[in-house]
């Protein structure tokens, strides 16, 4: 059974050589993302910008769009997604634009239709938030951030 949906994509004006989102091997989750840059871009030691991508997407009711770090970006260089995943809502029409962070040593550099991130589509559930005056005991309770040692 096909369990592919469609994700429709335009492109904003001027981003007509940017390559549109693409899975670079059969058992890739993620689909490359491209910088839409006019100039080459520089991320300093500890800088971040963002970056548009030159696409607009039209995600179906039910799903939504992460965005995630190239792991080759993140091994090589340092530089990563600043708030990733980031999330892209079914109902977003906008340019996708990605917020890369350099926690590398040396600049990096940010080329017209470099690979820059990853898209992966995501089934999302709706949940109800109902308030109740306790919750239900657990053998964790409330133990967070490290309760269970390093």
């Amino acid at each position: 059974m096909d369990k592919t949906i469609k994700i429709f994509v335009s492109k904003v004006n001027g981003a007509e050589d940017i390559p549109l989102p693409q899975y670079m091997t059969e058992g890739a989750s993620g689909m490359d993302l491209a910088a839409n840059v006019a100039e080459n871009i520089y991320l300093e030691p500890g800088e971040f910008k963002v970056i548009p991508c030159g696409i607009k997407l039209e995600i179906p009711m039910g799903f939504e769009a992460q965005i995630r770090p190239r792991s080759g970006l993140a091994a090589k260089y340092g530089v990563t997604v600043l708030n990733s995943p980031g999330t892209i809502d079914s109902d977003y029409r906008g340019e996708l634009k990605v917020i890369l962070i350099n926690h590398g040593k040396e600049k990096f550099e940010i080329r017209r239709g470099d690979r820059i991130a990853q898209l992966v589509i995501c089934k999302v559930e709706k949940a109800e938030v109902v308030q109740i005056s306790d919750l239900s005991e657990t053998i964790r309770g409330e133990g967070g951030f490290g309760h269970t040692g390093i």
